[in-house]
């Protein structure tokens, strides 16, 4: 049944001749209590409570907490592969570093050996060109004292004959007469000695 609205009605009934002191009709609404409020309905609607809470717990106990179960299975299943990968990869690493470190301490010793090689083998040099510098300063220094010895013996001679020759002009300036040569020159020989 369709109701006009208030004004409408009144258009109405004022073309009809008639007045209405109401605005409002009554449309035979009941005692003015709300449903969910009213003690005569809750038997049926404890009943469709259960009957909606039963099929919903069925539709998740049968439907969504399956799929939530196999959704949170998958993923924790990956999590462990996850997990597993990683410690794998962890232990790789692990290893590859021990093996770099490894490589590092046995490139160190060897570089060690080297230059201890290296230091030894020039030190072996440096003592052989010493040795050949010695030797070769130990032969020209006995040279140098044999052409020593050679040049003393040679101006020792000469000396002596330069001494005679001088002490014969000095003998013969301070005394003005020449002396013998032998007397001269066994006279320088005994100054020598």
């Amino acid at each position: 049944m369709f109701v006009a609205p208030a004004f409408a009605q009144e258009s109405e009934t004022e073309a009809h001749g008639e007045t209405q002191s109401e605005v409002g009709v009554d449309h035979g609404a009941g005692g003015g209590s709300f449903p969910p409020f009213d003690s005569s309905t809750y038997p049926s609607q404890l009943l469709w409570l259960a009957i909606t809470f039963g099929l919903f717990y069925l539709f998740l106990q049968k439907v969504v907490l399956p799929r939530i179960g196999g959704i949170l299975e998958v993923r924790s299943d990956r999590i462990a592969q996850d997990l597993d990968q990683a410690a794998k990869l962890k232990e790789e690493a692990d290893a590859a570093l021990a093996a770099y470190e490894q490589e590092l301490a046995d490139a160190k010793s060897k570089a060690n050996a080297i230059g201890q090689e290296a230091r030894e083998g020039a030190k072996a040099e440096a003592e052989a060109e010493r040795r050949q510098v010695e030797a070769a300063l130990d032969s020209k220094l006995s040279e140098a004292e044999a052409r020593i010895a050679l040049i003393k013996d040679a101006a020792m001679r000469d000396v002596g004959q330069i001494a005679e020759e001088t002490t014969g002009l000095i003998v013969k300036e301070l005394v003005g007469t020449t002396i013998d040569k032998a007397a001269v020159s066994s006279a320088v020989k005994a100054s020598r000695r």
